[in-house]
């Protein structure tokens, strides 16, 4: 698609703001006006309105897309979204862990037991852990917990809390990067997320387009992050 517009400016509306392309606001995918809640995330998609070349690349409509989702599916259910994203805290990839006499499971102390002690802590909840493959169930409680924390959170924070537990296969790290003050905190625990695929290449040897599908998925993890400090800012 050629680029159609000229200028790219925001305005302030009665609940938030909204990006517009010649002087015309814009809307969601479905239709309905795309109002934010803050200046930094509309600045950021103004961003990538302005940053466009004549043939528009919609690959980075990143931050569009996330607020596309959230007005569109999330802002509409959120109880339902918190329903289908809590399930990843009944198999969270940060509570297997290897037998207790192989090398993987003292690195798995190492990284992910802080990371899941710090979790439970903050979040009043303890989570199993589990050694082996065989799936063990979660406390239905804390499930139930999380879930209402979830629920809880506003539509921005929980379209990109969703995004980085899918990626990351784990409801303790999505959470937890929505609490990561910066970026660098919030790489930390992506790469955390990574630590078997990581001791596994370092173990067989790396491959060129599975390190290329790791890096896509690290940078839509940290564009997540970042939308949801722009949405708090």
């Amino acid at each position: 698609m050629k680029r159609f517009y000229d200028t790219v400016e925001i305005e302030q509306k009665e609940k938030g703001w909204q990006v517009t392309l010649d002087g015309r606001g814009l809307k969601t995918v479905k239709g309905a006006n795309q109002i934010v809640p803050t200046e930094a995330l509309a600045r950021a998609l103004a961003a990538e309105w302005s940053d466009q070349d004549e043939t528009l690349d919609t690959s980075k409509f990143v931050a569009r897309d996330m607020a596309d989702y959230t007005l569109d599916v999330i802002a509409k259910d959120r109880k339902g979204a918190a329903a289908k994203l809590v399930a990843y805290g009944d198999t969270d990839t940060l509570l297997y862990r290897a037998d207790p006499d192989e090398p993987l499971y003292a690195r798995q102390q190492e990284v992910w037991e802080p990371i899941v002690t710090a979790f439970e802590e903050r979040e009043g909840v303890e989570m199993v852990r589990v050694s082996g493959i065989v799936h063990r169930d979660q406390d239905k409680a804390a499930l139930a917990k999380l879930q209402g924390r979830l629920a809880a959170l506003d539509p921005f924070a929980l379209t990109a809390t969703e995004m980085m537990t899918s990626l990351a296969a784990s409801l303790i790290i999505g959470l937890s990067a929505g609490e990561a003050g910066d970026e660098p905190q919030a790489l930390d625990l992506w790469r955390a997320a990574c630590l078997e695929e990581e001791w596994q290449a370092d173990l067989w040897g790396r491959d060129h387009e599975a390190d290329q599908v790791r890096e896509k998925r690290q940078s839509d993890f940290l564009a997540a992050h970042r939308f949801v400090r722009l949405a708090n800012a």
